[in-house]
């Protein structure tokens, strides 16, 4: 199934976003509703909030008094914390009972106020945020919950702060407008995003990309990109990573570069690497057969020692390639020297980004992807090794010390 994370503010607008989707066909698991439900009278979350605050948090009928117990705690992080240790774990297993029943193939949605102060951004395939800037928020706070604006902005200074929010988000849904604005763009993102990744995801298959060699502008927000993608393929398989770099062109500052972000991820050993193909499909990232070499160097021309297995997106909105290779093998040790030389010296980004705009430039047209990949081969073996082993021998460059 697709699992999205659903968040925002305070007056964001989250709720009707979260309507849309359930309208839409998802599955939504609404962490509000759930955090009230472990609370209600005969339920344990009831009985260890009273133990942990007092009686005094009942009210005549013996049901939890909402307002007393906010009165409690709001403001006093060590007593927040408290209640969060309490109801927080009652309402990710409630959570987990609802998507168990969900069928295959479905798009589950869970809304979490809290998704950011909790850091659970990386269970998702995808974070999404519903934005809406400060005064916008402060406005329908008083306009339809009778809040004064110091109110207003005292529950906004309580939650995670709009930066923390945009940081760990895939899609931003702006909401500064019209419902029919904001509804306009949850429609495109189903149809468009979620229901086709949601598709990949089960059959097991890649999203399809277009066959033209086209290079961006460098991008400031590809590393941003890369670290939350590298978080998520890490919470896929913990046990078997030893670590996830990003790569490749997107992974030099200034450089320009295909609009795909690389990333390699380390393992033992490539029986590690099939244990975990799997795992990675089902985090959004399918195997691609038939690509399990990197071309060989002339320092090591072996290509058995070559190996690597090779994952990319499901997701039809963010290419990614996973590169996953064997800690120790010069796959693995190219692939980090060249970005480590890149990143150090201005003239070899001047002289990869010429020779990469002339071969864009020479297979422009459709399915010039291949050719493309295929031309610059023998630029890394004639003019980029003898360069970068020579910087790594004058630097004393060293791989990360994580060979098993």
């Amino acid at each position: 199934m697709l699992k999205i994370g659903l968040t925002g503010g305070i007056a964001s607008g989250k709720s009707v976003v979260a309507s849309r989707l359930a309208g839409l066909g998802a599955v939504l698991v609404d962490a509000d509703a759930l955090a009230r439900h472990v609370v209600e009278p005969g339920m344990p979350g009831l009985a260890r909030v009273v133990e942990a605050f007092g009686p005094e948090m009942l009210d005549a009928g013996g049901r939890l008094d909402r307002a007393r117990l906010g009165s409690v705690v709001f403001g006093n992080p060590s007593q927040l914390a408290v209640l969060n240790g309490i109801v927080h774990p009652l309402v990710r297993d409630a959570a987990g009972g609802i998507i168990a029943t969900a069928r295959a193939g479905a798009i589950v949605v869970q809304d979490i106020p809290l998704l950011v102060e909790t850091g659970q951004g990386s269970g998702f395939h995808l974070v999404l945020v519903v934005d809406a800037p400060d005064d916008v928020r402060i406005g329908r706070m008083i306009e339809h919950r009778g809040m004064t604006a110091e109110d207003a902005r005292s529950r906004m200074a309580a939650q995670a702060s709009r930066e923390a929010r945009l940081a760990v988000a895939d899609v931003v849904l702006h909401n500064s407008g019209s419902l029919a604005d904001v509804t306009a763009q949850v429609d495109r993102l189903w149809t468009e995003r979620l229901v086709p990744f949601a598709d990949n995801i089960h059959r097991g298959a890649r999203a399809a990309r277009t066959g033209t060699a086209v290079l961006s502008a460098p991008q400031e927000d590809w590393p941003a990109q890369a670290a939350r993608l590298g978080s998520r393929v890490t919470a896929a398989a913990p046990d078997n990573i030893l670590a996830v770099d990003h790569i490749g062109s997107t992974a030099v500052p200034g450089l320009a570069a295909k609009d795909v972000i690389d990333l390699q991820v380390t393992v033992p050993d490539l029986n590690a690497a099939d244990r975990i193909a799997p795992l990675l499909a089902a985090a959004g990232f399918p195997a691609v057969p038939g690509t399990g070499f990197d071309t060989p160097k002339p320092a090591e021309p072996e290509p058995e020692r070559w190996q690597k297995r090779f994952h990319a997106n499901a997701d039809p909105g963010r290419a990614v390639n996973l590169h996953v290779r064997a800690a120790g093998s010069p796959g693995w040790r190219y692939a980090l020297l060249f970005r480590d030389w890149l990143r150090s010296d201005p003239e070899a980004v001047s002289l990869y980004g010429d020779h990469k705009r002339a071969l864009a430039e020479l297979f422009a047209g459709t399915n010039g992807t291949r050719a493309y990949a295929e031309a610059k081969e023998p630029w890394f073996t004639d003019e980029a090794w003898p360069r970068m082993a020579g910087w790594a021998a004058r630097t004393g460059w060293a791989p990360p010390s994580y060979i098993p």
